[in-house]
């Protein structure tokens, strides 16, 4: 365990020790130096060596695809010269400053494996090591991507080609001149499939189950962001029918290439958990055939892949953008506050009658940018945690 320099701090709610955050990505930041701005004392407890692991595994090209001055946390602006759309190494750097900047606490290397309540209204956190930490509240903040979740396509582990998931990606180098099929066209498919072309590969196909809505990331200098903080609490028919429009308006109909549009509206599909595509080359790729979209992957047959419509294709490689599992049913599946899914029932300030003072921040998947919810979720928790220490 790589524990913190000691910095003077108050006490947490009802007791002398600190509310424990587990995770040191952005959610477990903001809402310890919310905490802190709050005199309320918060030690972040992260699995792996440094804050902000998920951005360092990331793909090399990221950037974010909200503007700089919505990304910013609690307390500390982005600075202005890693320009309007973060990239991904800028925003390590932004963690790493957040961290100093704050005086925040973070032990690395210590992995939480599991909650307990005891009678005295105190949680155990029980580390891999077998240590036992307690305190008098806990905010989990180890996020969305979690886990790589690789489908159990029937033959898998029989393809003869290379087979990874988006979460090992780096940069197309390694595919210079093969043959690549991307499966998945959420945001992170699409931007791969990018630059692959982009990097050399010979031919790249886009693997696609459901359609998704495709946006521009700004229009005449408005960032979509902008637009869907003023939309997010409008009612879904409505949202629906103004994206149906913006998008016929500012993107081109992909139909003739393979990729048509949606059938669900823009903000019905949120609503069920899939974010909209910003276009950051991905229009303009497939319209002059530079990625093929063609059906999902089905299953695989030694050197080839079978897709849904029954084609078969022979990539060298096979990149699954198939997104993440959140893991939280080891750590707290026992006490009855997640869904079928494995997601939290309750959110941000609000916590499960089964586990007072147990908090979740960064489980939701808003339209109007994670950061700034991250932003907002941690202020109203410590707020509320405040409130319970005094």
């Amino acid at each position: 365990m790589s524990m913190p320099s000691a910095v003077p701090e108050s006490a947490g709610p009802d007791s002398g020790a600190p509310v424990h955050v587990i995770g040191a990505g952005p959610g477990g930041l903001a809402v310890a130096a919310a905490l802190r701005a709050r005199g309320v004392g918060a030690l972040v407890l992260e699995r792996s060596d440094a804050v902000g692991t998920s951005w360092r595994h990331h793909y090399e090209r990221l950037h974010l695809h909200t503007t700089r001055a919505g990304s910013a946390l609690p307390g500390l602006r982005i600075p202005r010269r890693y320009g309007r759309w973060v990239a991904r190494a800028d925003l390590v750097r932004y963690l790493e400053q957040y961290a100093a900047h704050h005086r925040l606490r973070v032990a690395t290397g210590v992995e939480v494996r599991r909650l307990e309540r005891t009678a005295d209204r105190q949680w155990v956190l029980h580390t891999a090591e077998g240590e036992r930490l307690a305190g008098p509240a806990v905010v989990v903040a180890t996020g969305c991507n979690h886990t790589p979740y690789l489908p159990d396509w029937p033959g898998r582990d029989g393809f003869r080609g290379t087979l990874l998931h988006a979460a090992r990606y780096r940069d197309a180098a390694p595919f210079w001149g093969m043959d690549v099929l991307v499966a998945g066209a959420g945001n992170t498919g699409a931007e791969i499939a990018v630059d692959l072309v982009e990097g050399g590969a010979a031919r790249v196909r886009l693997a696609v189950r459901t359609p998704p809505h495709i946006l521009r990331r700004s229009t005449l200098g408005w960032p979509s962001q902008r637009s869907a903080v003023l939309c997010r609490r409008l009612p879904v028919p409505l949202v629906d029918r103004m994206a149906a429009r913006v998008s016929r308006l500012s993107v081109p109909d992909l139909t003739p290439y393979g990729l048509p549009r949606p059938e669900a509206g823009l903000y019905t599909r949120v609503r069920q958990g899939a974010l909209p595509v910003l276009d950051v080359g991905i229009v303009e790729a497939v319209r002059r055939g530079a990625v093929q979209p063609v059906a999902a992957v089905s299953a695989f047959e030694g050197e080839k892949v079978v897709l849904a419509d029954g084609t078969t294709l022979a990539p060298d490689a096979v990149i699954a953008a198939t997104g993440y599992r959140r893991g939280l049913e080891g750590l707290v599946g026992h006490l009855g506050v997640l869904d079928a899914d494995g997601r939290p029932l309750v959110h941000g300030p609000d916590t499960h009658p089964a586990a007072p003072a147990l908090h979740f921040l960064g489980y939701s998947n808003p339209i109007s940018g994670t950061l700034r919810e991250l932003r907002l979720d941690a202020r109203r928790i410590a707020r509320r945690l405040a409130r319970a220490a005094h």
